[in-house]
């Protein structure tokens, strides 16, 4: 087989990639290991950025997010037992975010690319790509015991953090920051109207709480745990009691409970791996990168990376330069940074952490009154939180 652009993973930046580049005229194959009624299984965030719903509008996949999705134009703090809201619309000259599943998103590319009949490959055992670092990259993998190769112009990983793309590079050709963080998000889904109409994030003595949401009618509710817990030691009544004690107490009395359909615990981490192109490879997402889902922003990263990326290539197909995909790497991870930051800010703001000092403590305090009473720090919270320009 032969094609232009060779994507590895069927995942929301791997849809958005190749539907764009299909919308473009762009000829390209999707490869993933498991199938697609797996891939829908998985249950995600999904507080999209402007930007990324402008792709997703690119992509023509969106209608049904505009006519089901839910615009926010603020979020509350909550500390010290009182709420705070964080008036987004107001303090970034008319800018939001939209509540929108990820995968719903995930669903709606998945059907654009069938009506296109575009082709994706499930069930790709043993994908590897090679001769990336020359002028002719392949990909071979196996399915159903026969094995295959992809011959192309390009390959975007778009595998994820365990993805075979970042470990196909050389070792000593990537360099990888971290920080894990010494707690995770213990989160469930259930089918009860969301406690507030805007998310709430909680600052409490016992730890962090998120107060989200899938629609008007299915909510997601998350507070922050010691790594060391199992989920099987949370009871539904468990998580909704400790809960209710980190919100104030008018949010707790408004919450509605039953029984939860999906439970897990999630580790917390910041990861960058540089550079994010290695010849005719681009790493692409969480392949790249990992931030805390404090900030919302791991979706929209990976949307950042495809719009970067897809400019280049349809530079490169349509007007014979290469300008855009030799300043891939470096246009992506700008921005890739600045998000790490602010991800990283807003995790040490609100979790409370197991070393943390008076002196620690009185900081985060003063951390959060400054914020909520500086219009100017207000504004530097919302631009971030909205989405900087890309």
């Amino acid at each position: 087989m032969r094609t232009q652009v060779a994507i590895i993973g069927s995942g929301p930046s791997g849809l958005l990639l190749g539907q764009l580049l299909t919308e473009a005229g762009i000829d390209n194959v999707i490869l993933d290991r498991v199938g697609k009624d797996y891939i829908l299984g998985r249950v995600r965030a999904g507080v999209l950025e402007e930007g990324t719903v402008r792709l997703l509008d690119e992509a023509k996949s969106s209608t049904r997010l505009h006519a089901e999705g839910l615009p926010h134009d603020g979020f509350s703090l909550a500390f010290d037992g009182r709420d705070h809201r964080i008036d987004l619309h107001g303090l970034t000259g008319g800018k939001r975010v939209v509540i929108y599943g990820q995968t719903e998103m995930t669903r709606d590319l998945m059907e654009r690319r069938e009506e296109c009949g575009a082709p994706t490959i499930y069930g790709a055992n043993n994908v590897q790509p090679h001769g990336f670092n020359s002028d002719t990259p392949y990909l071979t993998y196996e399915k159903d015991g026969i094995s295959h190769r992809i011959d192309c112009d390009f390959i975007a990983g778009c595998d994820g953090f365990h993805g075979v793309s970042r470990k196909s590079v050389p070792k000593k050709a990537v360099r990888s920051f971290e920080k894990v963080y010494p707690f995770g998000w213990l989160g469930v889904l259930a089918e009860v109207v969301p406690v507030n109409h805007e998310l709430i994030y909680a600052n409490h003595p016992r730890g962090f709480a998120l107060c989200s949401m899938r629609s008007m009618t299915r909510s997601r509710y998350y507070i922050q745990c010691p790594l060391d817990e199992k989920v099987e030691d949370w009871s539904d009544d468990r998580f909704w009691d400790e809960l209710r004690r980190r919100l104030p107490a008018h949010h707790a009395e408004a919450l509605v409970t039953a029984s939860s359909f999906e439970k897990s615990i999630a580790p917390l981490r910041s990861f960058v791996a540089e550079p994010m192109r290695f010849g005719r490879l681009f790493l692409v997402g969480d392949a790249a990168h990992i931030v805390p889902p404090t900030g919302a922003k791991g979706l929209n990263l990976a949307a950042s990376d495809v719009h970067y990326l897809f400019s280049g290539l349809a530079e490169h197909y349509q007007d014979r330069s290469n300008a855009g995909l030799e300043v891939y790497s470096a246009r992506a991870l700008a921005r890739v940074w600045k998000a790490v930051r602010f991800s990283w800010w807003m995790t040490t703001m609100m979790h409370r952490f197991p070393d943390t000092s008076d002196f620690d403590q009185k900081i985060q305090e003063a951390e959060l009154d400054y914020l909520i009473h500086s219009r100017a720090a207000s504004t530097a919270l919302a631009e971030n939180y909205v989405g900087l320009p890309f």
